[in-house]
């Protein structure tokens, strides 16, 4: 007897890099795991700040840089427009993998392969998720 065959939904193609598939599909031809699209070259890490474009997001890198002169460190950023696949579905302030792909646009020549949780806060006076336990109201004096 022959095994019953499964249903053929394509998989999604390994990009050579060691970063897991999606379990979404998508039928985005600019995605690297199920359209055409290869990567090569560089591959960096950063936050999502901003996804206000159509399947682009603005990813944001933060370097420190040493200034000899004064001994310290100083704080640079970069951004880069990378596209996004929606099989990811990468929410803003989620730390990324992005790879090196050929100019998709004239400013978009990298594309999310992998989402890496939520970052860190980076705001000072922002408070913790989870919130304080309510205090109970004080009884009042005098009646």
């Amino acid at each position: 007897m022959t095994p019953p065959k499964r249903p053929s939904t394509p998989r999604a193609r390994d990009i050579g890099l060691d970063v897991r598939a999606p379990k979404a599909r998508c039928d985005d031809r600019h995605c690297p795991f199920h359209g055409r699209l290869s990567v090569r070259g560089q591959l960096l890490e950063g936050t999502v700040v901003s996804t206000g474009m159509q399947r682009t997001a603005v990813v944001e890198r933060t370097l420190l840089h040493y200034v000899p002169k004064f001994e310290r460190y100083e704080k640079r950023r970069r951004r880069y427009l990378a596209h996004a696949p929606p099989c990811l579905d990468v929410p803003v302030g989620h730390r990324v993998r992005i790879a090196e792909t050929r100019p998709l646009s004239k400013l978009v020549a990298f594309c999310i392969v992998a989402d890496l949780g939520e970052a860190a806060r980076r705001v000072r006076g922002e408070e913790s998720a989870t919130p304080a336990a309510p205090t109970p109201p004080a009884e009042e004096a005098g009646s």
